[in-house]
């Protein structure tokens, strides 16, 4: 049987050469990448925006934007950076002011009810138009203008999948809704451009830039798409606005009336604390 001095010598260099293979794995997983560069997958359905979990196939008309979780809303920065969205998105007024935007429209039904809300409490927003409702109803895109509103392009016909297709095509679809739009207000800026669903790639991205047109995200959702009512949505909205907050919400792309309902609600609200601005007309 070994002496016990072996047994103690023995027991110190296992000690030892334990020590030095833990130290050399750990210094092995600090050298792994957590994740690779999101711009490999090409769509980004998180990060920064909510969860999109699966995309709609190519072709399918979705609105803007899933539900977020609480642990989502809870862990979002109240005062984002500017452009800390999908593939350095814009999801903020890059000031301490906030600003509402509306997609999908413009709609007969609902866009002059939510103009009408907005002069009642002399708030002016952004609003992301279709190209095919604006070639529609180019009555309501001088009317925006009008009131000091202003505009961003979001797409011909709503195509969440186009981030996916090529380059040439995006570049169409963007260069054919400017055109309706312009259509009906020759002089009209477009500063912005929002992909529809947040479905942000690379190439939709950069095309929207070469454009001349600044990528729009979100800070807040309060996913009045799904149609929850306004007393979900102005809580939403409510709670989770802070300085600089771009806010998502619909005035087309179904029954929007919960929408406009809720803006009594959120309009008071939030005059009393921010200052509601458009985003600027020209691109910053």
């Amino acid at each position: 049987m070994p002496e016990p001095s072996a047994l103690r010598a023995a027991g110190i260099v296992t000690l030892v050469v334990t020590a030095l293979l833990g130290t050399a794995y750990a210094l092995g997983r600090s050298l792994v990448p957590d994740r690779p560069d999101p711009r490999a997958s090409g769509v980004v359905t998180s990060g920064t925006g909510p969860d999109y979990g699966e995309q709609p196939s190519p072709g399918t008309d979705q609105p803007d934007g899933p539900d977020i979780t609480d642990q989502d809303r809870t862990s979002r920065s109240p005062e984002p950076t500017e452009s800390d969205g999908p593939f350095g998105t814009r999801t903020t007024t890059g000031t301490s002011r906030v600003t509402l935007t509306f997609d999908d429209g413009p709609d007969p039904r609902y866009t002059p009810q939510v103009l009408d809300a907005l002069r009642e409490y002399g708030v002016r927003a952004t609003f992301c138009v279709v190209g095919e409702n604006a070639q529609a109803h180019p009555e309501l895109i001088r009317a925006i203008l009008a009131e000091g509103h202003t505009l961003c392009n979001h797409s011909w016909d709503h195509d969440v999948a186009l981030g996916s297709r090529s380059p040439e095509r995006i570049r169409a679809d963007l260069l054919r809704t400017s055109d309706a739009i312009r259509a009906a207000a020759p002089d009209a800026p477009i500063a912005y451009y929002r992909q529809p669903g947040g479905a942000w790639t690379w190439p939709v991205v950069s095309t929207a830039r070469k454009l001349g047109m600044t990528p729009l995200h979100w800070t807040v959702d309060p996913s009045d798409w799904q149609a929850p009512g306004a007393g979900p949505i102005a809580a939403t909205v409510v709670g989770q606005v802070g300085p600089g907050s771009v806010v998502l919400l619909h005035d087309a792309g179904g029954d929007r009336q919960g929408t406009v309902d809720a803006l009594y609600r959120i309009l008071p609200e939030l005059t009393g604390r921010f200052q509601l601005e458009a985003l600027p007309a020209e691109p910053t």
